[in-house]
């Protein structure tokens, strides 16, 4: 490791930042969470985390958690707050760090996503205007995303989401914090823009599948048909531009499979996670 040892993590509640704390520690750095005030999701965090209460929409409020830092591992939460303070919050981080990592999208890396749509290719374009030493995961989707269908397997044990045959190489949120963490106290990661996936594409509907082998259940899958899908995630909180670029890019990966890479294993020297590996550690969730 690098002298870069003192690292904060946004977002650190979520399904991934708790994995990059605890990588991170593991490595022997010192780590920093940036959690809002009242956050419950502190308790997914390990001991000797440094906790500081702040909050992306009000850059001032991040002073204190950047003072004295080496890197940070940035998300942004899209679905919660628009983009209009992150120019000020990358400032502030250049201002401290030498080094960034940024969770981005695949969107990014097959050009879905233009610049000017305001989500991660807007900060990847930040960013590359900055002078700090940055690496852009550009992942697929979170093999977590799976615990949105445990509600309706818990109950009647069908499945009911648009497009059962969209195939993702979904990654392990572990696998991914991995790259990060080795981004960050490592060198030879400035101004690359890994595309971070799983090992194998499955359809949503496999995904269902072995979660139901792990259960030792029968699974069902029911397509919802895509308008009424879109209102229905429009109405549980969804931005509409998300929802639409959601469901026209699951429309597309039942043509064709979700790209794929070998960034896991090529930067950790570790293969990279299986969703039936993910589903034994998560198991629990869908009983």
């Amino acid at each position: 490791m690098t002298s870069q040892n003192v690292v904060l993590v946004t977002c650190a509640t979520g399904n991934l930042g708790p994995h990059v704390v605890r990588r991170l520690q593991e490595r022997g750095a010192t780590v920093r969470a940036l959690v809002l005030e009242g956050d419950p999701g502190v308790a997914k965090l390990p001991e000797g985390v440094e906790l500081f209460h702040g909050d992306l929409a009000d850059p001032a409020s991040l002073d204190a958690a950047l003072d004295g830092v080496d890197g940070v591992f940035w998300m942004w939460p899209f679905f919660t707050l628009p983009v209009d303070t992150a120019p000020a919050v990358l400032k502030k981080i250049e201002a401290q760090a030498r080094r960034i990592v940024l969770v981005s999208s695949v969107g990014v890396h097959i050009g879905l996503e233009r610049v000017d749509n305001n989500c991660h290719a807007y900060l990847e374009e930040l960013i590359e205007e900055t002078g700090l030493d940055w690496t852009f995961l550009r992942t697929t989707g979170f093999m977590a995303n799976a615990l949105g269908f445990a509600g309706q397997i818990r109950g009647d044990g069908v499945v009911r989401f648009p497009y059962g045959a969209a195939t993702r190489t979904s990654v392990h949120e572990a696998d991914l914090a991995a790259v990060g963490v080795e981004a960050l106290l490592t060198d030879g990661h400035a101004g690359k823009k890994y595309l971070v996936t799983g090992p194998e594409a499955l359809s949503q509907e496999e995904q269902v599948h072995i979660i139901g082998e792990a259960l030792g259940r029968t699974l069902g899958w029911q397509d919802v048909e895509h308008e009424a899908a879109r209102s229905a995630m429009v109405d549980s909180g969804w931005p509409p531009s998300y929802a639409d670029g959601a469901l026209d890019y699951f429309a597309v990966l039942t043509k064709e499979n979700e790209v794929g890479s070998t960034v896991v294993e090529d930067v950790t020297g570790r293969p990279a996670r299986t969703f039936r590996q993910w589903v034994d550690e998560h198991v629990e969730a869908f009983r």
